[in-house]
């Protein structure tokens, strides 16, 4: 880091009144935070899911983390904004 004198200049700074954000970019460098978990998988999607990763060279968590994200994006917000009110069995259609 910069030495006190050199750091010195920043201290009588100033904010302004107004700032033009009218091209700012939304989320530009947000980056989500990453939590550990656990799940379980059946052998035979975890499997999948590793050769998947392995053919384009990413971690297959990455893959799993993208796959549900997508799913989040395209079905999850649009097909059930109210999740909270709908019962387990009926979010995913495939499922008995």
């Amino acid at each position: 880091m910069k030495d006190v004198k050199e750091r010195a200049k920043y201290d009588d700074f100033e904010l302004e009144d107004n700032y033009d954000f009218s091209d700012g970019v939304r989320g530009r460098f947000y980056k989500p935070k990453k939590i550990p978990t656990s799940m379980r998988l059946d052998n035979d999607i975890l499997i999948f899911l590793k050769k998947q990763a392995s053919e384009k060279k990413i971690a297959y968590q990455t893959l799993i983390n993208n796959l549900l994200r997508k799913y989040m994006q395209v079905d999850g917000l649009t097909k059930h904004r109210d999740c909270e009110n709908s019962p387990p069995n009926k979010l995913f259609s495939d499922q008995k």
